[in-house]
Formats: C-alpha cells, sequence, structure tokens
C-alpha cells in the first residue's frame, strides 16, 4: 500500500516533528511517498532543490499514485487543503488528523462538513496513530 502524507510546509513547520513521527509510524505499515514532509531540511520556505513546477508535477504524479492519504491537517495550509481537493476528486480514502489540543485552531468547514474524509480529532500522537492502523486495516 502506498500513503500520500500532506502536511503543513509554507503554512508553517511548527509541527514537523509530529509529522515525521507519524511518517515513521506509517512507514512500518506502508510505503510513504511523502516522507520529505517530516524532515528538518524542509523550512516553511519549502525544497530549495525544486522549484515549483516540479514539486507541484511530482506531487499531482504521488497522488494518483497512493493508493491512499493522510492529512495532519491542524495547521491551516493551501497546499494541503489543494492536495485535499485532489485526493477527493481521484476518490482517495482520505484521514484527516486534527489536534483538538491546539486551542488557537478550528477545523474548516470544507473538511468537518465533508463526508467523503474521515476526520478524527486527536489529543495525543498515540491517539492519532491508533486512528491510523484502524484506517489501514480497512482494507484499502
Amino acid at each position: 500500500m502506498k500513503v500520500y502524507f500532506a502536511g503543513s510546509i509554507r503554512g508553517g513547520r511548527e509541527d514537523r516533528q509530529k509529522y515525521l513521527d507519524l511518517i515513521e509510524f506509517i512507514s512500518t505499515k506502508a510505503e510513504v511517498l511523502t516522507e520529505h514532509v517530516g524532515s528538518h531540511s524542509i523550512d516553511k520556505n519549502g525544497e530549495a532543490a525544486l522549484d515549483d513546477i516540479a514539486i507541484y508535477e511530482r506531487d499531482m504524479e504521488w497522488l494518483e499514485e497512493a493508493d491512499a492519504v493522510i492529512a495532519e491537517v491542524t495547521t491551516p495550509s493551501l497546499g494541503v487543503g489543494y492536495e485535499l481537493g485532489v485526493a477527493e476528486k481521484l476518490n482517495k480514502p482520505t484521514l484527516c488528523l486534527f489536534n483538538e489540543g491546539k486551542k488557537d485552531q478550528t477545523l474548516s468547514a470544507m473538511l468537518a462538513g465533508n463526508s467523503n474524509f474521515l476526520n478524527y480529532h486527536y489529543q495525543s500522537l498515540s491517539q492519532a496513530k491508533q486512528k491510523i492502523t484502524d484506517f489501514l486495516n480497512l482494507g484499502l
């Protein structure tokens, strides 16, 4: 199984370590196409080695190739929102993880109201990991 993991890059990197932890966990169960999202070498300016066109083309190919999408959506991101819209159009099973412990953040109505996405509010990484396990075990 191939998973496209989405998390904020240019929208803010404060959750980078969480992304890395989740990606490492998912990697024990599936191939993660987007391991770079958790990389400490990527800052809020994105990937220095690639221009925007190359990033877009690569990521669209990975979305097509993926069997499922898992997105950490606590930090608002235009890119993640776009990826989720594409995933929906491609009929990809999609899990959106939202950390309800961040009091200054609210899940977008465009995600919360979308019955095509499995939205999960978590308070700890262990809860998020359990939901990921459940999601991947659905036989996607």
